[in-house]
């Protein structure tokens, strides 16, 4: 006997869902990282790029150009000489740190019981 098709009580999202939005923004390669590491104050490249093992000079470039794009980090080049070149999150990429810090502590509770699990076997 089939079971039989539940509704589904949640609304469906609008168009141009905010959640696909949102998703789409921390959701990109090295992008949670980025916004991670300027949570806590600003970063020159070579900063960032130590922070983050693994990600290419080519890919970092390029996600930062995309986070500016969306306003979510500014770039801001110093008067130095040689100039020198800082990103820091806007008010928009601050309001993201809430989300990335909630993910890293679910991360944690997923990796605790997969250690406890591993443990147990």
């Amino acid at each position: 006997m089939a079971l039989k098709m539940r509704k589904n009580k949640v609304a469906p999202p609008p168009e141009g869902c905010p959640l696909s939005t949102c998703l789409s923004v921390i959701g990109g390669a090295w992008a949670p990282n980025i916004i991670w590491y300027l949570s806590e104050s600003p970063r020159r490249f070579s900063e960032l790029k130590a922070d983050i093992p693994g990600v290419s000079s080519k890919m970092l470039t390029q996600r930062l150009k995309e986070l500016q794009e969306l306003g979510v980090i500014a770039r801001t080049v110093k008067p130095t000489s040689p100039p020198s070149v800082e990103y820091a999150l806007t008010d928009l990429g601050e309001e993201l740190v809430p989300a990335i810090n909630a993910i890293v502590a679910v991360g944690h509770k997923l990796k605790a019981r997969k250690q406890a699990a591993e443990a147990a076997a």
